[in-house]
Parts: structure tokens; sequence; C-alpha cells
């Protein structure tokens, strides 16, 4: 299977398919474009990253990524039935939902922002999300969302670990433990560390974190 991405510095959608995959060891190719630098019409229907190709299969949706890896690797998803369908119910909420934090805090892994506020949108989908955290790790009362082990869930809030680092966000102890145990997956730090040594800048995307606050740290190469 071949895996397109863009930029791991920005790419909050490449990440879930791809930290998945790397941490359940589900082999693939990994095909860098960095944003502005092709058509990526020229691999996928809807020219947006991720794209899964597999022979003549062509998936062009992150969740519809996950499902069809789920068809030959279970452990995509939790194998008890309630934990199973708790995660898929939030990964969906994660995959539509939480605009306000997507816009305001778009992933960025390596700076640091301070922003200028936190407007009611925003604070509304981070009491949402502290709330479904806290709800699936008490639930299931496991490391992770839906029980001890890393599933899709997880790989769907993965950027939101990013972003609370990048951003420092304020959520409570237990939130804030389990965003730095995503980080500190192996899969994770492969990922952060390789997107510090990127050079590629995408101007659209660092001209919008001025909108919203004030870069104070730069940890990418130059």
């Amino acid at each position: 299977m071949t895996l397109h991405i863009a930029n791991k510095n920005y790419s909050s959608w490449s990440l879930r398919p791809w930290v998945l995959m790397r941490a359940l060891d589900i082999p693939f190719d990994e095909r860098m474009h960095p944003f502005g630098s092709e058509d990526f019409g020229s691999f996928s229907p809807s020219a947006t990253v991720p794209c899964l190709q597999d022979g003549e299969l062509v998936i062009w949706d992150s969740l519809a990524i996950v499902e069809t890896l789920a068809e030959h690797h279970p452990a995509v998803w939790p194998a008890q039935r309630l934990a199973r369908a708790w995660a898929r119910a939030a990964t969906a909420e994660m995959h539509s939902g939480f605009g306000a934090l997507r816009e305001q805090c778009s992933m960025t892994c390596g700076v640091r922002i301070r922003l200028h506020e936190v407007g009611p949108a925003l604070a509304r989908d981070l009491a949402r999300l502290e709330a479904l955290w806290t709800d699936g790790l008490a639930r299931f009362g496991g490391t992770f969302l839906a029980g001890e082990r890393f599933t899709a869930v997880d790989a769907f809030f993965a950027p939101v670990a990013f972003r609370i680092q990048t951003y420092g966000l304020e959520l409570s102890p237990g939130s804030l433990h389990y965003a730095a145990r995503l980080r500190d997956l192996p899969a994770m730090t492969e990922w952060y560390e390789e997107a510090l040594a990127e050079t590629w800048r995408d101007p659209p995307h660092d001209d919008e974190l001025a909108c919203w606050g004030e870069v104070v740290e730069d940890h990418r190469a130059r």
C-alpha cells in the first residue's frame, strides 16, 4: 500500500492514518507531497490528502481509509463491542466537528504560539474535548481512549495532542497526561522529529497563524 501525505509539520489529516498504520505495524510506502508543490489531483480524486492506494483501490478520505484498513486488521478498532461503538462515534465526531479548534489552532508541530484569546467557540470545543476524553478514559479504564490499546480513535485525536503542545491549551491534568502519552508514542515521536526536520514552508498556513496568535518559538529546521 502507498499512503500519500503532505507536510508533516502541517497536515493533521495525513497524520491520522499514518500514525495508526505505523503504530499497528501495518506496512505501507509513504509518498510526501509538500503543500503547493504539485497537483494533488494527480493521485487523489478529491485533490486532498491523505490518499491510500492499494493496487487499483484508491481511498481519499481519512475515515474511509481507517475502515478499509479494519477489513483486514481487526486491531484498528477495539475488540469489545461497547468500546468499539464508542470509539467509532468519537472518531466520527472528530472527523466532522471541532471547527473552531481546527480554524484557530491549525496543526503546526514545530512552533509555539500564544493565542490572542480563547473565544466562546474555541472554549466550547475545548470543553467538549475535555468531556469526551474524560468519558473514554474513565469508562474503559485504559491508557488510551477506548481501553489499553492504541486504536483508530486515538489516531484521530493525535493531531490534538500536538495542538495542545503548540498553543498551550488548558485542559485538566488527566487530559494533559493523555495528550502527553500520545506524543510519547514511538510513531508520534518519529512524525514530530521528521516534521521539525522539514525545510518546506507553506505561506497560507503560516500566515493564518498570525490571525489567531503570536509565534513565540520556532523549532523547525532552517
